[in-house]
């Protein structure tokens, strides 16, 4: 278990907790059941409490944990036939982005997300997320293939922006971005979107743009992160808490302006700890929300997500 900073305290009592297990596994004829059970007791409660009313600076935290579930192992666990399709036909493949054809529930669909990796290797193969513009470009085109099959459209965004290189920028990072946002606008089939960590900036609407958005309970969607905002407005990275307050980026926050339309409810102590049972919550608010779309006609579609997207920030910033 990697243990977030806020998470030491719990971090120190189930360590004693291991200990003791691990001494009567050395030595049969020690008893040390009730005393670990009573820490385990302890440090559920801990769990609990730390958990109850997280800060949006630890929510970003927990966001970014290592150990939540990814796009690959949602898309392993969800959907079957997964068949992956890549590259933009343009310039390259882009690995920080996953996306092919796949069923779920035996409904055929395009599935499309940002993927991090899950070790220094994969990290590093993903680009620890942040796609290029032949990724923006290859959802794209996948976007405009579901459209003209009619299949449905499922993306899942975890991203800390787009990539900011200078090869990006020379191959027009932020033209790819707005076509892909552009396209999300366009395709009359349902599209739903689900930010199950991080959702970045552009890099993150333009997957996002979707007739249903939905954000895990610890997840954040802010247009720059903490660190970046701090940045620019006190000239100070360490202000990341206070400008995560301001950002709005919680998933409460949003559904109360407008910007979201659910809340996947988390197990205690984060996906990271249940990665199982937070995969089963989001298939089965996904079925939900795919059922709520499918059958309706395209022009329908469209005009629905185009009015939401117009409407955002009609609900004001009073919370």
């Amino acid at each position: 278990m990697n243990y977030l900073e806020f998470e030491k305290p719990l971090a120190e009592i189930e360590g004693k907790a291991e200990e003791l297990r691990a001494l009567a596994r050395a030595n049969s004829e020690m008893d040390v059941a009730q005393e670990a059970s009573a820490l385990d007791r302890k440090a559920a409660d801990m769990l609990k409490e730390l958990y109850k009313n997280l800060t949006p600076w630890r929510k970003c935290q927990v966001a970014r944990h290592p150990d939540r579930p990814h796009c690959k192992d949602y898309i392993e666990a969800l959907f079957r036939e997964y068949t992956p399709l890549a590259g933009d036909r343009n310039f390259a493949e882009d690995n920080a982005v996953m996306g092919g054809l796949a069923r779920f529930n035996d409904q055929p669909v395009v599935v499309i997300g940002h993927e991090k990796g899950f070790d220094t290797k994969t990290r590093l193969e993903r680009n620890f997320g942040m796609a290029r513009p032949e990724g923006y470009r290859k959802a794209a085109r996948l976007m405009d293939m579901a459209d003209r099959f009619g299949l449905p459209v499922i993306t899942l965004v975890d991203t800390p922006g787009a990539y900011p290189g200078k090869g990006a920028e020379q191959r027009g990072q932020s033209e790819a971005i707005a076509r892909s946002t552009e396209k999300c606008l366009q395709i009359g089939v349902p599209l739903i979107s689900i930010v199950i960590g991080e959702g970045g900036s552009g890099g993150a609407v333009a997957f996002a743009t979707a007739n249903k958005v939905a954000m895990l309970e610890h997840s954040v969607y802010s247009v720059i992160s903490p660190e970046g905002c701090a940045s620019i407005l006190w000239k100070d990275a360490e202000k990341m808490r206070e400008a995560a307050e301001a950002l709005r980026l919680t998933a409460q926050d949003l559904l109360k302006i407008g910007v979201i339309d659910r809340i996947i409810p988390e197990p205690i102590g984060g996906a990271q700890r249940s990665r199982e049972e937070t995969i089963e919550r989001v298939g089965r608010n996904l079925a939900t929300m795919l059922g709520e779309l499918v059958g309706k006609e395209p022009a329908a579609l469209v005009a629905e997500r185009r009015r939401k997207f117009l409407d955002i920030g009609s609900k004001g910033l009073a919370a």
